[in-house]
């Protein structure tokens, strides 16, 4: 059982979604170096593969289950060999997500229903599959990973600015739900972060604009008061530190990491 008077996870089993690379990754790695046994998850079967081997070098038991989060029944595989893999969960990272602008006048249909799939839906689909396991023992923490736009509006981003919104209205729904079985449930709502994901909008901000990809870059560094994007392993400090026994009194709260671009 972890000790509840540090940040350390031994004996704790998690999963992370979303986990081969970008933010993900760097959390299933900092709750493995907590001690914690991690599963992963995500489309891309090469590189949680590779995840769960670093995740094995640090003496840790690691699953890679290949998964299409907004598919209920993969949804349901998934959650019921990461529960007989590692012998029972503790510790959910809803991280799977994605992020694409358009203007709104012209918006395409299709682009809202997948954006409200992949960032909302599938939240509600992996924690409705392992909560019941979390319930049951009467322990359970649920990290969802957020976004500042779960908080405030942006130009050219409204099918992913509504889902996030979603992110945080169910995150503490749940949070009322299942505090009295002792599960946890927050949000992190981060700026940009330092990831492939954002180095893919920033070549799409280049392809639509005038701008390089290093001023577009720059572009997104200075919305933060730090003028800097993220780095991923500030995010997994707060994810590490949300999965511990010591973070038993926060639930149903939304921790921004942003350089204080957010102030509430």
């Amino acid at each position: 059982m972890a000790d509840k008077n540090s940040l350390s996870l031994s004996g704790r089993r998690a999963i992370v979604t979303g986990a081969g690379k970008g933010i993900g990754r760097t959390i299933a790695l900092a709750l493995a170096g907590a001690g914690a046994d991690v599963a992963v998850t995500a489309r891309n079967l090469s590189d949680l593969e590779a995840v769960a081997r670093e995740i094995e070098g640090l003496g840790r038991r690691s699953l890679a289950l290949n998964c299409d989060v907004t598919d209920p029944a993969q949804v349901q595989g998934m959650a019921a060999a990461a529960v007989e893999g590692l012998g029972g969960m503790d510790i959910l990272v809803n991280n799977a997500g994605s992020a694409q602008s358009h203007k709104f006048l012209t918006h395409p249909d299709e682009l809202w229903h997948h954006m409200l799939a992949v960032n909302l839906t599938s939240v509600y689909y992996v924690s409705k599959a392992f909560a019941p396991a979390m319930v049951k023992q009467r322990w359970g923490r649920i990290i969802n990973i957020a976004s500042i736009a779960s908080k405030i509006g942006g130009r050219y981003i409204a099918a992913y600015t509504a889902a996030k919104h979603g992110v945080l209205g169910l995150t503490r729904a749940l949070a009322l739900e299942l505090v009295q079985d002792q599960v946890t449930v927050n949000a992190i709502c981060p700026g940009y972060v330092d990831t492939p994901l954002t180095d893919t909008n920033i070549a799409n901000i280049s392809r639509r604009t005038e701008m390089t990809e290093s001023q577009a870059r720059e572009t997104l560094a200075n919305i933060s008061p730090q003028k800097r994007l993220i780095e991923p392993e500030e995010v997994a400090a707060v994810a590490l530190f949300l999965a511990a026994e010591s973070s038993r009194g926060i639930t149903g709260q939304a921790i921004n990491v942003d350089g204080g671009t957010v102030m509430y």
